[in-house]
């Protein structure tokens, strides 16, 4: 049953602009991409770990995964290269475990996006429940919608117009460049700050990473945690990205969009 976890409560609400992750909040084109990044690294610095240490390399491999997840893709990798050479592993550069990893992530999407491309699968197939809907709405209420993500911008226009997402946000979804290493979420929220068009208080952000959530808390906005099972749809928080969230600094934890209009009702109360 879905159902709203209230962590931190709402006061005089006055929200202007509304912050989405991309992957796990909204699209699911990507899910299960962990299972493709964690066992790569892992084989990686398995490679150079000393054997005492081989027990604990997943570990540390999902510790920095996670706690980076929502930051471009390349952090991860420039994590991985630390850790490398830290064991005395050759130095590669970054962008080389990038690569390698968008090479194995397309071959574990490949019959998503070929799915969406030919009818076999409808956008709302590959999409967090009631999240357009949830969109529109907030734009119906004036609110501005932005999408940012740790995601390559190219990839993310594509897949987001496979989905409809790209009307959903009229345009204004950000991704990440090639050797770009200022954080894309972090690039929208100072852009809308510093250009006097936002207060932190006016901000709301939605999220299933660590970085989304805990930047917009940091300076005063309001978060809210998307706690999707992503293989089921089921309707239910995911108790893993629940702690991940809460711990972030999450003010509210749903399950997805699918009940949009409780938390419409909560937002605008």
């Amino acid at each position: 049953m879905w159902n709203m976890e209230i962590v931190k409560p709402l006061e005089k609400p006055h929200f202007k602009t509304a912050l989405f992750d991309f992957d796990g909040t909204v699209s699911l084109i990507r899910s299960g991409w962990q299972e493709i990044m964690v066992p790569y690294f892992i084989e990686v610095l398995s490679e150079v770990a000393a054997p005492e240490e081989m027990e604990d390399i997943p570990r540390i491999v999902r510790d920095f995964v996670d706690i980076l997840t929502g930051k471009q893709t390349i952090f991860q990798c420039m994590q991985l290269t630390e850790e490398v050479v830290k064991r005395g592993g050759a130095f590669v550069e970054p962008m080389e475990y990038k690569r390698e990893y968008l090479r194995r992530l397309s071959i574990h999407t490949k019959d998503r996006i070929e799915g969406l491309k030919s009818g076999k699968y409808a956008p709302a197939d590959m999409v967090v429940p009631g999240c357009i809907e949830f969109v529109n709405a907030l734009k119906e209420r004036g609110i501005s919608c932005y999408l940012a993500s740790g995601t390559d911008e190219k990839d993310v226009l594509y897949e987001a117009s496979l989905l409809g997402l790209d009307k959903a946000f009229d345009g204004h979804i950000y991704g990440a460049h090639d050797y770009m290493t200022d954080c894309s979420k972090e690039m929208v929220i100072n852009s809308l700050i510093n250009e006097g068009k936002l207060r932190p208080e006016e901000l709301i952000s939605f999220g299933d990473g660590y970085v989304e959530i805990e930047l917009v808390a940091n300076i005063g906005g309001y978060t809210v945690g998307v706690a999707t099972d992503e293989a089921n749809r089921s309707g239910e928080v995911d108790d893993w990205k629940r702690g991940r969230l809460l711990q972030a600094g999450a003010s509210v934890i749903i399950p997805d969009f699918s009940e949009y209009e409780k938390l419409l009702d909560y937002i605008f109360a």
